[in-house]
């Protein structure tokens, strides 16, 4: 398959050019066009056709039992595609457009093959310039997980999503990078009008609980699905976010993780704070360390976490050493992707202190 590579800079100008219509088009005959949000990019086909959505299962090489999320232009489009209720309504004024996505009771216009065969829908409204022109013109909903191949980190920048999906897509539009850098916060509405968090993300747990109250975590957020248990949206059951190499998580103070990796062989990288970054170069080589930013700012941290396993993914190491981040505001999400992309391997460096 050859793909059209299109750079956004300026959105009147891409539509004076007819960029969006063509990208329409695409859509609307069945095929795959991969776009940028405020998260991270998303891999896109018309949400109403089951055979097109099935061709970003085989794209992605996804498991058809992972459900994807479905694009609207307005949040009053949630009607056409799923039962609304007061809940999601005062969600939706508080957080939409934004990097939030709802589960609900799906509506017979959205096929098996988006929901995984489940009951419900996950429904959001992107904030991006670029992801809002492509749905206002498409005129239809658009399934859209994470535009890299499964398993592997999700793209925050254009030359990411070129490397995976080069080739297995129709269009990819280039819109420059993603500026949140994790997946939407997922929560799911329950039977009860009451509020389940399956995935942290940009909307924090401390950002949903004035809202609507009471917020329950799901087991899998800060931990494993359980065993035999079904996965009601993305990111919960695979091992997943995760370079080639190995990557391990140390929970322990700077000391500790510091002494911890200098003991480790082989052909190993660290993804540190900005304030340790030196102290680690003076027995590893510049090349094998990696900053995302001081410790006090989560927000970097999220923004540089995808693009940096990424980079690390060029490199061949033999195992990667991070540390285990904090689980409140933002770092709820840092903890959610680093434990998956771990397999949840945390090593325990306070033991006997």
């Amino acid at each position: 398959m050859k793909t059209e590579i299109v750079k956004i800079d300026n959105i009147q100008q891409a539509a004076k050019q007819g960029f969006f219509d063509k990208a329409r088009d695409i859509l609307q005959q069945g095929g795959l066009v991969v776009f940028p949000t405020e998260t991270v990019y998303g891999l896109g086909a018309d949400a109403t056709d089951a055979a097109a959505a099935a061709k970003i299962y085989a794209a992605k090489g996804r498991p058809s039992d992972n459900p994807l999320i479905v694009h609207i232009a307005t949040p009053a489009d949630a009607v056409l595609y799923a039962e609304t209720s007061p809940l999601y309504w005062r969600l939706a004024e508080r957080f939409m457009p934004g990097p939030l996505t709802v589960i609900m009771p799906v509506k017979s216009s959205i096929p098996q093959t988006v929901t995984a065969g489940l009951s419900t829908v996950a429904l959001r409204c992107p904030s991006h310039p670029v992801a809002r022109a492509l749905l206002q013109a498409a005129g239809r909903p658009i399934a859209a997980p994470s535009a890299n191949l499964s398993g592997s980190p999700s793209p925050t920048c254009a030359a990411h999503v070129i490397d995976d999906m080069s080739g297995r897509v129709d269009m990819i539009i280039d819109g420059g990078d993603c500026d949140v850098g994790v997946e939407s916060t997922i929560v799911k509405i329950e039977a009860d009008d009451t509020l389940t968090l399956l995935r942290p993300g940009g909307i924090t747990l401390e950002m949903l609980e004035p809202i609507v109250g009471t917020v329950r975590i799901a087991e899998a957020v800060l931990g494993a699905l359980p065993e035999g248990a079904i996965a009601v949206s993305p990111g919960m059951k695979y091992r997943h976010y995760a370079p080639k190499a190995p990557v391990y998580l140390l929970d322990g103070s700077s000391a500790q993780i510091v002494e911890y990796v200098k003991a480790q062989h082989g052909k190993i990288a660290v993804l540190c704070y900005e304030e340790l970054l030196e102290e680690f170069k003076t027995f590893l080589p510049a090349d094998r360390c990696f900053s995302f930013g001081k410790q006090t700012d989560v927000q970097h941290q999220a923004q540089q976490l995808f693009y940096l396993l990424r980079e690390m993914d060029k490199r061949d190491f033999d195992a990667i050493y991070a540390p285990l981040p904090p689980t409140s505001g933002l770092g709820m999400a840092l903890y959610n992707r680093m434990i998956r992309a771990a397999a949840h391997h945390i090593i325990d460096l306070k033991k006997g202190n």
